[in-house]
């Protein structure tokens, strides 16, 4: 059996540089990378949330990464810059026209360009889709996710979703995932072999009617 190298902390720092520059969201010049046993510390300033999140998932991305400490601060430039009121007439009109979203069951409050999402909706991606609509936004600097998950199911129907969900989207790891359910709380736990197919293990219990809270204890071994 075959085992993977250990990467050292300067082989990691190198990677997420790589996988900054590539990534063409990002201006790897703005964001400064230090790593600590695994741990990714992101420093730095940049003009938008969106670019913030990028950043953070490049990092995500590279081997050997156990965990990242995003400290980017969010400054728009002058130009960019939105009063509270416009942020908050473009976050309506973002949720509207993103067909995934419920909009009229989210409520969004806007202050020094923090915007928090509160309302219930019917499934964790929805909670998501809605999320991603309005991070993008100019003059966002953050973004506080409150949306609620309503649930009417009982803990086993919503297992068996999920495993259901886990055998068509990720049959090769499905195996060796162990699902829990607790109320409307998931808890998954056991190794996958890539991010990629960490998210598809994610993504099936994100898509599970039900599911209101998910704690990700999966691990990457790569």
């Amino acid at each position: 059996m075959a085992y993977a190298i250990k990467k050292t902390d300067s082989e990691i720092q190198q990677g997420v540089l790589r996988e900054l520059k590539w990534d063409t969201r990002v201006e790897e010049t703005e964001v400064g990378v230090g790593v600590n046993r695994g741990v990714v510390t992101l420093t730095g300033t940049v003009s938008s949330w969106a670019k913030k999140m990028a950043a953070q998932e490049a990092a995500h991305r590279v081997a050997g990464v156990l965990d990242v400490a995003n400290d980017i601060q969010v400054k728009p430039a002058g130009s960019l810059g939105r009063t509270d009121t416009e942020i908050a007439q473009a976050v309506r009109r973002a949720l509207e026209w993103d067909v995934f979203v419920p909009e009229q069951r989210i409520q969004s409050t806007v202050s020094n360009g923090i915007v928090t999402l509160e309302g219930n909706v019917d499934f964790w991606s929805q909670r998501d889709d809605a999320d991603r609509a309005v991070r993008n936004l100019t003059g966002v600097r953050g973004v506080n996710n409150r949306i609620q998950i309503r649930s009417t199911r009982v803990s086993q129907e919503i297992s068996d979703a999920i495993q259901d969900a886990l055998a068509r989207h990720a049959a090769r790891e499905a195996k060796r995932i162990k699902v829990t359910v607790y109320g409307s709380k998931v808890t998954l736990s056991g190794p996958v072999s890539s991010l990629k197919e960490k998210d598809a293990v994610l993504g099936a219990a994100k898509g599970t009617v039900g599911v209101a809270e998910i704690d990700d204890q999966i691990r990457v071994d790569y």
